[in-house]
């Protein structure tokens, strides 16, 4: 079979072929690639073994990104959590990747990365495991009052009663207000985690691309915002991408009203499933909350071709430095930290 690369923001069959692929998801969309390219200066990139005269069958879409030292690398797909490829046969699968790890060499790429959202790349044929995660996924087909009893009792059901005794104001959309709370919120929390913090043109570029299908909901308390998430919708899976608190209000419950809300609203919207994302396996806290939902826990592999990953040298220079640095940072180094270095970091 021949490949052929094109632009998915500019191909003219990329959104058909994605309402009609079953595993197509938000991070494929013609908004998310933009919101990747306006804020980081990414190129997209698929690759297809459909003809451009064809309608398309098939791509796995990436960003081409240019790091540290001059390091290039193609990332399928950069702050995306998964990216299925969407194939519809394995000889089809099997030209892809071999040109992908041809094309590797040939252009001199660091490496080559697909973050498939099933395990159904083999080690061979160039790729290896590079970083595993846990994945969670809420299923909505059930009724409202048996996905809630199925919550933990103390730490998501109570925490919701709570909330609602508290009167906790609940706000959601995608307003220039909303997004400030959020990101204040963002801040604090980042800040907690010894981490910087994305910039604030990543989410504004994310709401002018991806409008209706992203929703930012806050939790306020006289008038306070205590906590926040950020949802993305496609199709019938409604997404959890971004959470934020401010940890002196956390008894309150905002956090678990906030993800009740979401719940409602996507049963009310017929949507079939809430996918919470992935988490470090290292996270313990964030895997018991997530866990707490009563969603169904799975691992998330990573797949990479070419230089190999050192989980543990990151984890290790995160803790010793980075860590230490990010959490005492003052806020303007904060935030001119994370746009000079999000971009490298895809």
């Amino acid at each position: 079979m021949n490949v052929y690369e094109i632009d998915p923001t500019t191909d003219q069959r990329w959104e058909d072929f994605l309402q009609r692929h079953p595993q197509a998801s938000i991070f494929h969309t013609r908004g998310w690639l933009e919101a990747l390219r306006n804020t980081y200066d990414y190129t997209p990139v698929a690759f297809t073994t459909s003809a451009p005269e064809r309608p398309l069958t098939n791509g796995i879409p990436f960003c081409k990104i240019a790091g540290f030292f001059d390091k290039r690398r193609l990332v399928s797909l950069p702050f995306s959590d998964h990216c299925q490829p969407l194939v519809q046969t394995s000889e089809q699968f099997k030209c892809l990747t071999a040109y992908l790890h041809r094309k590797r060499g040939l252009e001199k790429w660091d490496y080559v990365e697909m973050r498939p959202l099933n395990s159904m790349l083999p080690n061979g044929r160039g790729f290896d495991n590079s970083q595993s995660f846990f994945f969670h996924r809420l299923n909505l087909r059930r009724g409202l009052d048996e996905i809630f009893q199925n919550f933990h009792k103390d730490c998501v059901q109570r925490k919701i009663r709570r909330a609602e005794r508290e009167g906790l104001d609940y706000e959601e959309g995608i307003t220039d207000s909303l997004l400030n709370q959020f990101y204040r919120l963002l801040l604090l929390t980042r800040r907690r985690h010894g981490l910087p913090i994305q910039p604030v043109s990543w989410f504004r570029n994310l709401i002018a691309h991806l409008g209706a299908n992203l929703t930012l909901r806050v939790a306020s308390k006289d008038g306070q915002p205590i906590a926040g998430i950020l949802t993305l919708r496609y199709k019938q899976s409604l997404v959890y991408k971004y959470g934020c608190s401010d940890q002196r209000f956390n008894a309150l419950g905002g956090m678990q009203l906030l993800f009740w809300r979401a719940i409602q609203q996507a049963k009310q919207d017929q949507l079939c499933e809430f996918d919470l994302g992935r988490s470090d396996t290292d996270n313990p806290g964030l895997v018991a909350f997530k866990d707490r939902w009563g969603a169904a826990q799975s691992n998330l592999v990573y797949f990479r071709c070419g230089t190999k990953y050192s989980q543990r040298l990151t984890k290790a220079h995160q803790a010793a430095i980075s860590k230490y640095l990010w959490s005492h940072a003052p806020t303007t180094m904060l935030t001119a930290a994370g746009r000079a270095l999000y971009r490298h970091l895809g």
